[in-house]
C-alpha cells in the first residue's frame, strides 16, 4: 500500500510560503451599527517575549511549557504557596525553568496593569446600554478550577485547595506528583471519582475569572458586564468539571439539572429570557444541554423549553467539530506546544510529565475526548483532498497523520485520514479508554432527516451537531464569534518512538522533521491558534443552514475577528483573536454587551476568512441534493 503514501513536499521558496490567505484590513467593530469604538489608551508597553497559549485541553503542563518560551530571566518574587517556599521550588526545578516561570508571571502582571479595566463597559453604559437579559456563562476546558473536597489521609493536605488552576497545582505537581496524578485522573473503569478521591469544580465567578494569579480568563467580560448593571443576582457562571464525560456530568454532579434550574429561575424572577455565553468546549456543553433538557431521557422540558426560556446563545470560539490537536493529545500526549520545544525544554518537560504520562492523563479525563474531530472524512478530507486545501498546495490536509517513507520503522502501512486516525486510536489504546469514549460520544454524520430524528433518542449523538439538530426554537438567536488568521495545527508527521521497548506509546510526533511546510513534525492550517477554522466556522456559516440541522430556522449571526495582536503585549492586546485571549478582546466584549442589553439585532454578519468557500466543499448535502452541490442552502 506504499503507493498511496504521499511524499514530503519540497521546500518552498519564501514567495510560496503563505500560512494563511490574506485577511481583509477591516475592523470587526463595524458589525455593530451606530456604535462608536473607543480606543483603550495605551500605557507603556511591556517588553517583547514569546509565550505559548495555555493548552486547549487543559494541558496539565501548560504553565511549565509556557515558561520555556520566555526570553528573559529577570528575577521577581513568586507568590507564596503556603508552606511551599520559593527556595524549595528552586531546589526542585531546573534553574533555567524557574527563571522563565518568573518571567511569565511578571509579563502577566505587566499586562494586567497595562490593560485599562472596565473601558468597554463604561463606554457602553455611556451610550445607554444596560442590563436586560439574565446572563449565564458556560466556560471552556481550562477555565474552571478544580478543588479537593476529600478528607482521607492522602487528600487532607489539599482540602479546598485547587489542584487545577492555581499555584497549589504547581506545588502539588512539583513536590507530590504521584499524589497529584491520583487526584486529577478519574477512575478508568467508571469515569467517576477514584476511591478516596473527591475533586469538584469550583463555583461562582472566582471559578473562571483567573487561571492562576494574573492570568485572566473571563475577568474582562465580568468587568464589562458589571459596568452596565450585572452582578450575581442577574448573571451566573455555570462551571463544570471538564474531566467528566457529558453523561457523567449529570450522573455525578447533576450539572444539567442545576443548569436547567438556573435558567428557569432567572427567567421567572426577571421576566426576561436568558442569554447563554459559552467558550470553546462550553459550546459543545450548551449544545448537549439543549438536547438533554428537552428529552424525556433527560430534563423532560419538552421541545419548546428552549424557545420559552432562552433568548440567545453566544458561541465564542466554539469547537463545534472538535479539534485536531485533541487527537494527538490522547494518542501520544503531544501537540504543537510540546513538539516545538527546544532540547532543554523537552528534557525538563519529560522529567516532570513524560509523553506517556500525559497521554494517560488525557485519556483518564473523558471530557477531553469529546473534542476528537467530528464528521470524519466528509469534513476533514481524505488521502487526496481536504476542503481547506489551498491553491498551489502540493499536499493535502486530509492526511491527519503522516509517516515518512524508507525509515525502516514499524508503522501503519499508510497515512491516516480523520476516520483512519480515530480508528487507529481505538485499536491501539486500552479497553477502558475505548469504552469510556464509545459509550459517551459519536463522531459521525447524519445524512438524512430520518437519521437526525432517530438520533434524538441516542444520547451519544447529542454533542455532535452533524448528527443532531438545533432545538425547535424559531426565535432563538445564535451568535458565533470566533478568531481567524492565527496559524493552527492541522496535520502531523509521526514516527516510531525512540527506546520503544521502554514505552507503551506506538508512535510519537516526528519532531526531527522540519522541511517545507512541516515544522518539527507539525503542519499548520487556519484557525485561532487552537481550534481549526473548519470547527469554529462550518456549522455557523453553512451546517446550520442545512434544514435537517436547523429545522426551526433559528437565526445565525457570524462575526469573525482577525488576529491583529499587539506584538509587545504578552496576551495580544485589544485586537487579539487567540482562542483564549479573545475573551479580553475589545469588540468581542462590545458585542456581548449588545446582546445582553437586548440590542443583538444591531449586529450583522462579518466574515473575512475563506470559510464559506471551504464549507461548500465539505461532503455534506441537503438530502434531496446530489453530491455535486448543496442546492440553495448557502447563506
Amino acid at each position: 500500500m506504499s503507493d498511496i503514501r504521499r511524499r514530503l513536499p519540497p521546500t518552498k521558496t519564501s514567495s510560496e510560503e503563505k500560512a494563511l490567505p490574506p485577511v481583509q484590513d477591516d475592523h470587526t467593530a463595524k458589525v455593530v451599527k451606530d456604535v462608536r469604538v473607543t480606543e483603550i489608551p495605551e500605557k507603556p508597553k511591556t517588553r517583547k517575549r514569546r509565550t505559548t497559549a495555555i493548552f486547549l485541553l487543559g494541558s496539565l503542563f501548560g504553565i511549565i511549557a509556557a515558561g520555556f518560551f520566555a526570553k528573559s530571566s529577570d528575577l521577581i518574587d513568586l507568590p507564596e504557596l503556603g508552606e511551599f517556599s520559593v527556595n524549595s521550588l528552586l531546589d526542585a526545578l531546573p534553574a533555567g525553568l524557574i527563571a522563565d516561570m518568573r518571567d511569565f508571571v511578571k509579563g502577566e502582571r505587566d499586562f494586567v496593569d497595562s490593560y485599562e479595566a472596565f473601558a468597554v463597559g463604561l463606554q457602553a453604559r455611556a451610550e445607554g446600554l444596560e442590563a436586560h437579559h439574565p446572563m449565564i456563562m458556560v466556560p471552556g476546558v481550562i477555565s474552571t478550577g478544580l478543588e479537593s473536597w476529600g478528607t482521607t489521609n492522602i487528600s487532607r493536605p489539599y482540602f479546598r485547595k485547587r489542584l487545577w488552576g492555581s499555584w497549589s497545582m504547581m506545588q502539588a505537581l512539583v513536590l507530590d506528583k504521584d499524589n497529584w496524578k491520583r487526584h486529577i485522573m478519574l477512575d478508568k473503569q467508571t469515569g467517576l471519582d477514584p476511591p478516596d478521591i473527591k475533586l469538584r469544580a469550583a463555583q461562582g465567578f472566582d471559578a473562571t475569572d483567573f487561571f492562576i494569579t494574573g492570568y485572566w480568563i473571563w475577568n474582562k467580560i465580568f468587568e464589562n458586564l458589571a459596568s452596565i448593571g450585572y452582578d450575581p443576582t442577574n448573571s451566573f457562571t455555570a462551571a463544570y468539571d471538564w474531566r467528566l464525560s457529558y453523561p457523567n456530568l449529570e450522573v455525578r454532579d447533576q450539572y444539567f439539572t442545576r443548569l436547567k434550574s438556573y435558567v428557569e429561575t432567572a427567567h421567572e424572577l426577571s421576566g426576561k429570557k436568558v442569554v447563554l455565553v459559552s467558550h470553546s468546549m462550553g459550546g459543545q456543553v450548551v449544545f448537549y444541554f439543549f438536547h438533554w433538557v428537552a428529552s424525556a431521557m433527560g430534563g423532560r422540558g419538552g421541545n419548546d423549553w428552549v424557545e420559552r426560556h432562552v433568548e440567545a446563545w453566544i458561541n465564542v470560539s466554539g469547537c463545534m467539530l472538535g479539534a485536531v490537536k485533541d487527537l494527538t493529545a490522547v494518542l501520544s500526549g503531544e501537540m504543537r506546544d510540546t513538539a516545538q520545544l527546544n532540547t532543554f525544554a523537552v528534557y525538563g518537560l519529560e522529567k516532570f510529565l513524560s509523553k506517556e504520562e500525559r497521554a494517560e492523563l488525557f485519556r483518564a479525563m473523558p471530557g477531553i475526548s469529546s473534542m476528537l474531530p467530528l464528521g470524519g472524512n466528509a469534513v476533514w478530507g481524505n488521502g487526496t483532498w481536504a476542503p481547506d486545501d489551498r491553491p498551489g498546495q502540493n499536499f493535502t490536509y486530509g492526511n491527519l497523520l503522516n509517516f515518512r517513507q524508507g525509515m525502516n520503522w514499524t508503522l501503519p502501512e499508510r497515512n491516516l485520514t480523520a476516520e483512519d486516525a480515530i480508528e487507529y486510536l481505538f485499536n491501539t489504546t486500552e479497553p477502558w479508554y475505548q469504552d469510556q469514549v464509545k459509550r459517551s460520544y459519536s463522531q459521525g454524520v447524519a445524512h438524512t432527516q430520518a437519521e437526525v430524528d432517530a438520533n434524538e433518542q441516542d444520547a451519544r449523538k447529542w454533542m455532535n451537531p452533524l448528527e443532531t439538530r438545533l432545538p425547535l426554537a424559531p426565535n432563538l438567536k445564535i451568535y458565533c464569534f470566533y478568531g481567524v488568521g492565527k496559524p493552527t495545527e492541522r496535520s502531523y508527521f509521526y514516527r516510531q518512538p525512540e527506546f520503544q521497548p521502554f514505552t507503551n506509546l506506538n508512535i510519537t510526533i516526528d519532531t526531527a522533521l522540519t522541511e517545507g511546510d512541516v515544522d518539527h513534525g507539525v503542519v499548520m492550517g487556519e484557525g485561532d491558534g487552537t481550534v481549526n477554522l473548519l470547527s469554529t466556522g462550518y456549522m455557523c456559516n453553512y451546517g446550520w443552514h442545512v434544514k435537517r440541522y436547523n429545522p426551526a430556522g433559528s437565526k445565525i449571526t457570524v462575526v469573525e475577528m482577525p488576529h491583529e495582536p499587539d506584538r509587545f503585549n504578552p496576551r495580544g492586546g485589544p485586537k487579539t483573536a487567540d482562542h483564549v485571549d479573545i475573551l479580553g478582546r475589545q469588540n468581542l466584549n462590545e458585542l456581548i454587551l449588545r446582546v445582553a442589553a437586548g440590542k443583538g439585532d444591531t449586529i450583522s454578519d462579518h466574515v473575512v476568512s475563506n470559510i464559506r468557500e471551504y464549507a461548500e466543499k465539505v461532503k455534506i448535502y441537503e438530502e434531496e441534493d446530489s453530491p455535486g452541490g448543496m442546492g440553495n442552502m448557502h447563506p
